[in-house]
């Protein structure tokens, strides 16, 4: 079996991602920037932003090191340019600032920052490169892939099912949702913005 798959690889590639894609954690966010948008609108949303995700880690699978080495970035560069995005989101979740989002309703959140750098962020990214540099044979290949759709499917599971929760929560536990949201979100961009600062004063950026 090992010859085919290497099981113990897959379960390392699915826990990685699972831990920092987080799609327990996706949901209240999902929740909230699709709010006061049709069942179904949140619903092609789902695995719009998670084909989205899809491609950009298999885009930078492949092709990572050479985007990155062909732009002049480095890894910590575009790990802060992730967090700085994802905290003016969480900005405006905190602050109550949505008359921009409520007044364009035909904006795709599922793109951004669903999509990336949510769930497509430099962590997910960086890993996923990593993961396949190390690769040495059809085996390992296959434990990669499967582990990066296994993650992918998670995430498509977690938000699609999230929907029902919306209709029992109603307006009042949007709001509370939202500013958890943004809580959540501001955290995860002021780790990455300094994981990011720490990366550059090693030398690493």
């Amino acid at each position: 079996m090992n010859d085919v798959l290497d099981t113990v690889l897959l379960v390392e590639v699915f826990v990685t991602l699972f831990v920092i894609m987080d799609p327990v954690g996706t949901v209240p966010i999902f929740l909230t920037l699709t709010s006061g948008r049709s069942p179904a609108t949140s619903r092609r949303y789902a695995w719009q932003a998670v084909a989205v995700s899809f491609l950009v880690i298999t885009a930078f699978a492949f092709f990572g090191q050479q985007i990155l080495s062909y732009l002049h970035i480095s890894l910590p560069a575009l790990q802060c340019a992730g967090g700085l995005l994802l905290l003016l989101v969480a900005l405006e979740l905190l602050t109550g600032n949505e008359a921009e989002p409520k007044a364009n309703q035909d904006a795709n959140v599922a793109l951004v920052p669903l999509g990336t750098p949510l769930l497509a962020g430099p962590g997910a990214i960086v890993a996923t490169m990593l993961f396949v540099e190390a690769i040495d044979n059809a085996a390992e290949l296959i434990a990669v892939a499967l582990g990066i759709i296994g993650v992918h499917a998670s995430l498509w599971a977690a938000m699609r099912y999230s929907l029902p929760i919306l209709k029992v929560i109603r307006e009042g536990g949007v709001m509370l949702v939202t500013r958890i949201a943004g809580l959540l979100l501001s955290a995860i961009a002021v780790q990455l913005v300094a994981d990011a600062v720490r990366a550059f004063i090693a030398g690493e950026g």
